[in-house]
């Protein structure tokens, strides 16, 4: 179990960050202005997750999360929704085996019981295949929600506790929820990038995103590249991350 609480412990703060969360928006807008079909932004954002995986090795991010697909994208019209889908199955079947030669370990987070079986089968393949892999998790949220995740996990500790014999009135605890969190290999993140100019978390990581360092973007996804990722690191180190502590403690600490 890595995952721990940042409101429970200070967790070690490195130069660079540790665990990157990415809301990849703008896609759509990106081909609009360009007087393209809202695919061809799609397929473009594609590319830049390629890059942006690349960047994160080369930086020595252990953790690149990405908000992929929220369980309010359902909303938008079926014609795109059908497109995504199948971009989904593309990347998995032309990826995994790159991701794989570069110990890179992939998983898929969110209610993956909407998918259809294809899509279900693929993904379990390419978690199975690169279960072992360490150089860096790169972790797919589709079908997900902050509020979904918390409540699975909700009901996943309260049925553990009943199987336990605990009574309904038990009082819980972060540490007796943490395990059932759809991340909970994972530490929560230190940083948090949205491109795209939007200014809002949107229902993604909302239990681990407690202390994270938040970083916005005009930048639209597909432009989003090793410089703009270069610009948000450089933006993390140059904030204090105190965690409840005041500025001379940490001044305390380092000296």
């Amino acid at each position: 179990m890595i995952y721990s609480s940042s409101t429970t412990a200070v967790p070690e703060v490195g130069t660079v960050p540790r665990h990157v969360a990415i809301i990849m928006d703008g896609n759509g807008r990106w081909a609009t202005k360009r007087f393209l079909p809202r695919v061809a932004g799609h397929v473009k954002g594609a590319d830049a997750v390629r890059g942006i995986v690349e960047t994160c090795l080369e930086r020595g991010v252990e953790y690149l999360t990405l908000f992929a697909f929220s369980s309010e994208n359902w909303r938008r019209p079926e014609e795109e929704v059908s497109m995504l889908m199948r971009l989904f199955v593309t990347m998995l079947e032309r990826e995994v085996v790159k991701m794989h030669a570069n110990d890179i370990r992939l998983k898929v987070v969110g209610d993956l019981s909407r998918f259809n079986e294809q899509l279900q089968t693929l993904i379990a393949n390419a978690e199975r295949k690169t279960a072992n892999n360490t150089r860096l998790t790169v972790s797919i949220c589709a079908n997900y929600g902050g509020r979904w995740d918390i409540m699975q996990a909700v009901n996943k500790m309260t049925a553990e506790a009943a199987v336990n014999g605990q009574p309904a009135a038990h009082a819980y605890t972060e540490e007796q929820l943490a395990p059932h969190l759809a991340m909970a290999y994972a530490p929560e993140p230190d940083l948090f990038i949205r491109t795209g100019g939007e200014q809002r978390i949107s229902n993604f990581l909302l239990w681990q995103l407690a202390y994270t360092e938040l970083f916005f973007t005009e930048t639209f996804w597909p432009d989003f590249n090793d410089e703009c990722l270069d610009a948000a690191i450089a933006s993390y180190q140059q904030r204090e991350r105190r965690f409840g502590r005041t500025s001379a403690q940490l001044t305390e600490k380092t000296n």
